[in-house]
Parts: structure tokens; C-alpha cells; sequence
């Protein structure tokens, strides 16, 4: 695993011990949209794609890395509320909150191809290899065929014995699922194969509490640059996007 994704110890050895907890130092801080009520991020050739989420106010966009410029977008209808996107091949994959519809766009121009339905709530989504991985707001993870868009198999989410839900964003990072947990600053790293949590990741403070007074305004939005191992980490209305590296947390003892 690269240096900035160190890994920690079994998280389930003897004495049942916790996962390990990992905190941040920001490499880079990039400009963001703060009407944009971020719902999935990608990192894909040199842009950020961003599905964005609110009734009448949902959308599509690519955005410049360097500048935050929307250089491309398409607005959902306002019967809409986006939820999580990821990129499959040549294909942009949108979820919806409760309307248990997705859209699949062209990447290179945002044409609608077509629309698929699933059971449930829609939240995070990601992709590997022929493979979507999808949240739906408890501590289940679907796991669907990215070319049927039909559900395979799910797994659970656990801390130990206990179940995590409310999770929310999704990313693969070095053969890990990262996951937003929507309302707090952690982010899930989890064993795709068992479903454990094998660390978290404490982002409290990454975004001073003056620019997320308004209601929603939490953490959510992973992206992943897999050729230059860059991580990048937002949330929903926030005026700026973090590259960051994770770091293990000391803990200090005294004798």
C-alpha cells in the first residue's frame, strides 16, 4: 500500500481491539462550488465528476481540478433528488434518493443513454472492474453488474460485531472501500471481501466550522487518483476540496 495510505493492524486480534484510527495533513486545497450539495465525486482524467443532489437543484457536472470550473453539466428534473455517480468504461452511472431510478450517461457529452431501477433508497456508488459497489443508507453494501445494473450480491458493514449504517459516499482506494458515514466527520476503510471495518479515518476540523453553518453542509464526497495517489475529500456545500494524506493518530502514554 503507498506511504500515504498506511495500514494498520488486525483489528480483531485477541482482545477484540478496534479497528486503528488514522487523522489527516492537507497536501493541497482546491476551489469548490459551495451551492453544490455534493453527493459523489470521481477523479477521472485530470477532472473531478460530481452528481449533486436537492430537488430542482440536482445535476451532473465535470469539473477543472484546478479551478473549480463546471466545464460541462446536465440538470436533473426536479422530480429528481441526485445521489452517488461513478464511471464505468465510457459511462457515467447517476443514482436517485427515493425515486428507485438511475440514469447512465455518455462520459464524453453527458447524452442520457438510459434509465434503470432498483428497490430501495439510492445513496453512494462506485466502481471496480465490471462491478458497482452501492449504499443505500444502512450498513448494507449492494453490489451490482455494471453492465446490467442488476443486483448481485450484498454484504455487511460491521465494527466488530457491530453493524455501521448510514453510510453514504463510496470509493475504492488501494483495494479498500472508503466511506462517507453522513452527519459525521469519519470515513469507513473496509475490507470489500469480509465487509470489516479495518480503520477509520478522522477528518473533524479539515473544514473550519465558519463555512458549514448551513444545514447540511457535512462531509461527503471521496475521490481517488490512482495514478498519482492522490486522495481528495470534500463535502456538501463546502467551498473547497482537500487533497490530503492519511496518517495514523499517536496516541501518548505516560508511565
Amino acid at each position: 500500500m503507498p506511504a500515504q495510505f498506511i495500514s494498520g493492524q488486525p483489528s480483531h486480534a485477541a482482545g477484540m481491539r478496534r479497528p486503528p484510527e488514522y487523522t489527516f495533513k492537507i497536501v493541497r486545497t482546491y476551489p469548490h462550488d459551495p451551492s453544490a450539495f455534493t453527493q459523489g465525486l470521481v477523479y477521472h482524467d485530470g477532472f473531478f465528476y460530481e452528481g449533486t443532489g436537492l430537488n430542482g437543484r440536482s445535476s451532473l457536472r465535470k469539473v477543472r481540478l484546478e479551478t473549480g470550473e463546471v466545464v460541462r453539466h446536465v440538470d436533473l428534473s426536479t422530480e429528481y433528488f441526485g445521489e452517488g455517480i461513478a464511471i464505468v468504461r465510457n459511462k457515467v452511472i447517476q443514482l436517485t434518493w427515493q425515486s428507485h431510478i438511475g440514469f447512465v450517461y455518455n462520459l464524453s457529452d453527458f447524452k442520457l443513454q438510459r434509465q434503470f431501477s432498483y428497490s430501495g433508497e439510492g445513496w453512494g456508488l462506485t466502481s471496480r472492474g465490471d462491478e458497482l459497489f452501492m449504499s443505500d443508507g444502512t450498513a448494507e453494501i449492494r453490489v451490482l453488474d455494471a453492465t446490467t445494473l442488476k443486483e448481485k450480491r450484498r454484504f455487511t458493514v460491521r465494527d466488530g460485531a457491530a453493524p455501521v449504517d448510514q453510510l453514504n459516499e463510496l470509493e475504492f482506494v488501494e483495494g479498500e472501500l472508503f466511506a462517507n458515514v453522513w452527519q459525521t466527520d469519519r470515513i469507513a476503510r473496509i475490507s470489500p471481501q469480509s465487509g470489516k471495518v479495518v480503520g477509520w479515518i478522522d477528518l473533524t476540523d479539515l473544514l473550519s466550522s465558519v463555512y458549514r453553518r448551513q444545514d447540511g453542509a457535512v462531509l461527503n464526497g471521496i475521490a481517488y487518483d490512482s495514478i498519482h495517489k492522490r486522495l481528495f475529500v470534500t463535502g456538501k456545500l463546502w467551498p473547497s476540496i482537500f487533497e490530503i494524506q492519511v496518517v495514523p493518530k499517536i496516541s501518548w502514554s505516560f508511565r
